[in-house]
């Protein structure tokens, strides 16, 4: 099989794996509160990250020793049975550590699914190769809601727990058949605190790699409390949110490539990673004020959130990859990975946060952390 077929398999990977991730991606915090209080929601999700992020430490080494092969297909299947258990567990004792060991699983699989894409990309077609491969899983992530929502019109949550094991079948069996030839790299050991020294001391790829966390951040905080939000104290079901969050995440699809077209041509990135903020700013802080239960109110008010965040997604993806080059890898491996550091802070913060207020102003809090976004937007130094 050649290069350009073994890119469009990974692409097709990366579909079907952001559509196993987005179907319960919604629902993980509701079902989860059905077993432990609101206020400690977030700190099962910090667990997980905790895990992955030392998982993402020591990874160099286990892949010299594994391969990536082997590590993919391992926690493809391992995913596959945690899942199972999730459909079928009702006891906090089970739900709870399975639900931390799949949370950990998910960036340890999209790391590896991403080594291959790298083994088989070249430098000469990198930003529009990682453009497809961003858009794939972007329109997974507009879908996922609405199956969810589809399948989960009687509150039966072990339904999206069994079809996202379904939707990971058919990664497992492109990954064992169409990856194994893929010819791996020598995996080098990367220095994870050093890389961070380096990060810190290389000004611009620092503030960019902030931006970038900050964004991470926003998602941690509104993929946890959003649903729990809308559905708890608005009252929607989860038929209108599904189809809700799916109209919610459009601007990622709509936006997201010509604003990366406008930002190589004409403008940078620098106007409209500041432009971004500023709209996320706004648009979230208006959230906990809205008294109305109109699906179209709180349909366009999401919508809006996201309008920002698609504008920051593609532009520190994009400016990011124009500041390191081939020697930059372990650098690359962090950011690829800052996921795990936004998702331990992310939850960590909004834990305490609920102990002295109501969940809605999470929201309003969340937007004036977004304004730090400019601490770093309108320093960085513009591509253009």
């Amino acid at each position: 099989m050649g290069r350009k077929q073994t890119i469009y398999i990974i692409y097709i990977l990366n579909f079907l794996l952001a559509l196993s991730v987005g179907i319960p991606a919604y629902v993980n915090s509701i079902f989860l509160k059905e077993y432990a209080p609101e206020k400690f929601v977030g700190l099962i999700f910090i667990a997980g990250s905790v895990l992955s992020l030392i998982a993402f430490a020591n990874i160099p080494r286990v892949l010299r020793v594994f391969s990536n092969f082997n590590i993919i297909i391992t926690l493809l299947v391992l995913q596959i049975i945690l899942l199972l258990i999730l459909s079928a567990a009702s006891t906090l004792s089970v739900i709870i550590p399975i639900f931390i060991l799949y949370w950990t699983a998910i960036p340890l699989i999209s790391f590896s699914l991403d080594l291959f894409l790298e083994a088989k990309s070249t430098d000469e077609t990198t930003g529009k190769t990682r453009g497809v491969f961003l858009t794939a899983a972007n329109i997974a992530w507009v879908i996922a809601p609405a199956i969810a929502g589809f399948i989960l019109t009687n509150g039966d949550y072990w339904k999206i727990y069994i079809a996202s094991s379904l939707f990971t079948l058919p990664v497992l069996y492109l990954a064992c058949t169409k990856l194994k030839k893929i010819k791996e790299p020598v995996y080098d050991k990367v220095p994870f605190w050093g890389t961070l020294r380096e990060i810190y001391n290389r000004k611009n790829v620092y503030k960019i790699f902030m931006a970038n966390i900050l964004l991470r951040f926003f998602y941690s905080w509104m993929v946890i409390y959003t649903p729990i939000y809308l559905r708890e104290n608005i009252g929607f079901t989860w038929n209108e949110l599904g189809i809700m969050f799916t109209i919610m995440l459009l601007p990622f699809i709509l936006l997201e490539l010509p604003i990366g077209r406008l930002a190589d041509t004409k403008f940078g990135e620098k106007e409209f990673l500041t432009l971004g903020f500023i709209i996320m700013f706004v648009t979230v802080s208006i959230l906990p004020f809205i008294t109305s239960t109109s699906f179209w109110v709180w349909a366009i008010a999401l919508f809006a959130t996201r309008i920002g965040a698609s504008m920051v997604e593609i532009t520190t993806e994009t400016y990011f990859f124009k500041k390191i080059d081939g020697t930059d890898a372990h650098i690359l491996s962090i950011f690829r990975n800052n996921r795990s550091i936004a998702w331990i802070a992310g939850p960590l913060v909004a834990s305490v946060f609920l102990f002295f207020f109501d969940l809605k102003y999470l929201f309003l809090a969340l937007g004036i952390i977004m304004l730090l976004g400019l601490k770093y937007s309108l320093t960085i130094k513009d591509t253009k």
